[in-house]
């Protein structure tokens, strides 16, 4: 009898390039995610290599976001999917199956009320900090902070922006940028327990200000081998209005408490091009206004009370 998950599998390289090309990702952001080299992955495409180990297959299925059965051979498919054929049994080995079943029974009730009586808490947590406000044509710093209860070997964030919006760049640097599709990913190695990401949004010109601002995004990782992936959940709501990122009231100035809190930023996301010194500029003069041709905050003195 056949293992129902043999050690290798054939898998159809021209399904993986397909797939690959449909989906605008390089050989260098798929072999990142499997840990192998890009020459191994044109090795794949090319079909260089009878079979694969299976470990490999599924991160590459994980990496293309397909089912493993998409990738692989038609025959393999069915070697790995068929039930193995069931000899005819006498009564006592009818006897004997009747009582494994009944022990697999026990265990999994066993395992259960375990599973029941034990808090279930995710492995991993992501939340998108959002600015109040963005002004149409300007620039806006989001953050996603994720975390894990545990090390983890590797996790992918992955955003997806509305139509229109556009990443100028981030800190760490995006492992890939589909610009038309409006995805960006970053992949990371070995993480910390707690990881912080921070992006520039360009706010497109032409905006209407009831405008959805839905970001979609998603965590994913391997925790145990198996495949994990939490909703990145945005906290705050961001208006299209003429008003600064950092100004989180809204009320044409940023004050000593809003400065405080962009202090840890500017330490952390100092790389990012955000024009610092205008916010700074800003809260030394006491107010802004926007310049609706130029697409840029003005500072100015604020009106007398």
């Amino acid at each position: 009898m056949e293992p129902l998950n043999p050690p290798s599998v054939a898998i159809d390289g021209n399904s993986v390039r397909r797939i690959r090309e449909e989906k605008r990702l390089t050989q260098f952001y798929v072999s990142k995610v499997v840990a192998v080299t890009t020459d191994t992955v044109s090795r794949w495409e090319n079909n260089r290599y009878p079979t694969i180990m299976r470990d490999n297959a599924l991160k590459l299925a994980a990496a293309l976001e397909v089912d493993l059965a998409e990738i692989l051979k038609k025959d393999d498919v069915g070697e790995i999917s068929d039930e193995p054929h069931q000899p005819q049994t006498t009564k006592s080995h009818r006897l004997i199956y009747l009582l494994l079943l009944i022990s697999v029974v026990f265990i999994a009730l066993f395992y259960l009320s375990q599973q029941l009586n034990s808090p279930t808490v995710p492995v991993i947590q992501a939340k998108r900090l959002l600015p109040a406000y963005a002004a149409p044509g300007s620039r806006i710093l989001i953050q996603a902070e994720l975390s894990s209860e545990k090390p983890l070997k590797g996790m992918i964030l992955k955003e997806t922006f509305p139509p229109g919006w556009r990443l100028l760049e981030s800190e760490p640097v995006a492992s890939h940028i589909d610009t038309d599709a409006g995805v960006a990913r970053w992949i990371f190695r070995q993480p910390l327990l707690e990881t912080r990401v921070f992006y520039i949004l360009e706010v497109p010109e032409e905006i209407d200000s009831n405008s959805d601002l839905k970001l979609v995004g998603e965590l994913i990782a391997n925790p145990e081998g198996q495949r994990f992936a939490a909703i990145l959940q945005s906290l705050g709501t961001m208006q299209v209005k003429p008003f600064h990122w950092a100004d989180s009231n809204g009320d044409h100035v940023i004050d000593d408490v809003e400065i405080l809190e962009l202090s840890d930023l500017t330490e952390e996301a100092k790389s990012l091009h955000l024009d610092w010194d205008l916010i700074e500029t800003i809260w030394e003069v006491g107010a802004y206004r926007w310049n609706t041709e130029k697409k840029q905050f003005v500072p100015v003195q604020p009106l007398s009370e």
